[in-house]
């Protein structure tokens, strides 16, 4: 049962269909978040501190995003601080939202008199997206698949990405099952921690995908686009072309352009064969359903 509608205000704008990008990590999400932040009428965030906060306390324990009308209200707060369009705003934003956004100073990064449409490309915002769907119920979620391997390619030469896999991040009181870190269970997490760096990897791809799978059954057509990450960078403009029509405005096909992107493929000289073949193995099932062969 959906909440009574709200009607969140932010700098005197109504937020109406927001637009929100989910992608596993290092799956393209950053991109279709600057196509989006420099089209016209659009201000959308990613990364800011506000927002990832509590995006990865709802991944690491599931539980807290089923807290009904709490999670709701720390979800759309969170939101409604980030897309704030105030003078000095963007010193608090990530650099892959200054650059997204083209901005070299304070900021904002956009005038309110010209902002129609908010949106948000944070890392990980997979795991909020039932939270999201029902503080937000008209939203519009653009899903990104890429293939497991090069994802676990680019995860392994990202600092940020492998602090994740540190034992220190589980503790007691973490929850299973646990789709952040694709682990079923506790009494496998012992296996987990002894795990080779691409097998962490492709679990983290794993869960998020299987999420992703789970939201194309349960999400209405009209809310919800799933991309590949390899038709985007073969035809970044027919890309648009389809991302444009199902969010009924122009989006803008130049910022996927000239932009030194992930190639496609590249996990064939970048992972080690013994790291290819874990890969493969853990994610079998799911690079077989996505056509990954």
């Amino acid at each position: 049962m959906r909440p009574p509608p709200h009607i969140l205000v932010v700098n005197g704008i109504k937020v109406r269909r927001p637009v929100f990008v989910l992608a596993a990590p290092h799956s393209g999400a950053d991109l279709l978040g600057r196509a989006l932040k420099r089209s016209p009428g659009f201000h959308v965030t990613m990364g800011r501190a506000a927002v990832t906060h509590v995006v990865h306390a709802f991944a690491r324990r599931p539980s807290i995003a089923r807290r009904g009308l709490g999670a709701i209200r720390v979800l759309r707060d969170a939101m409604a601080e980030s897309w704030q369009i105030l003078p000095g705003a963007c010193r608090e934003c990530p650099d892959v939202c200054r650059e997204a956004g083209g901005v070299t100073g304070a900021g904002p990064c956009a005038t309110a008199g010209t902002v129609a449409r908010f949106g948000d490309a944070s890392p990980d915002l997979v795991y909020s997206a039932p939270v999201l769907l029902q503080a937000f119920p008209d939203a519009r979620f653009v899903q990104l698949v890429r293939d497991g391997r090069d994802v676990a390619a680019d995860m392994m030469a990202d600092p940020a990405a492998l602090s994740w896999f540190k034992p220190v991040r589980v503790s007691d009181d973490t929850e299973f099952p646990n789709p952040f870190l694709g682990v079923k269970s506790a009494e496998h997490i012992d296996r987990w921690k002894a795990m080779p760096t691409a097998g962490k990897c492709a679990l983290r791809w794993r869960g998020a995908v299987r999420l992703a799978a789970e939201l194309h059954r349960e999400l209405p057509r009209e809310q919800l686009l799933t991309l590949r990450y390899e038709e985007l960078a073969a035809s970044p403009g027919e890309t648009v072309e389809i991302l444009s029509r199902f969010l009924e405005t122009r989006v803008s096909k130049v910022a996927l352009y000239g932009r030194n992107a992930p190639q496609v493929g590249a996990w064939r000289t970048r992972l080690r064969s013994e790291d290819a073949e874990l890969v493969e193995k853990v994610a079998r099932e799911e690079l077989a359903r996505l056509g990954y062969r």
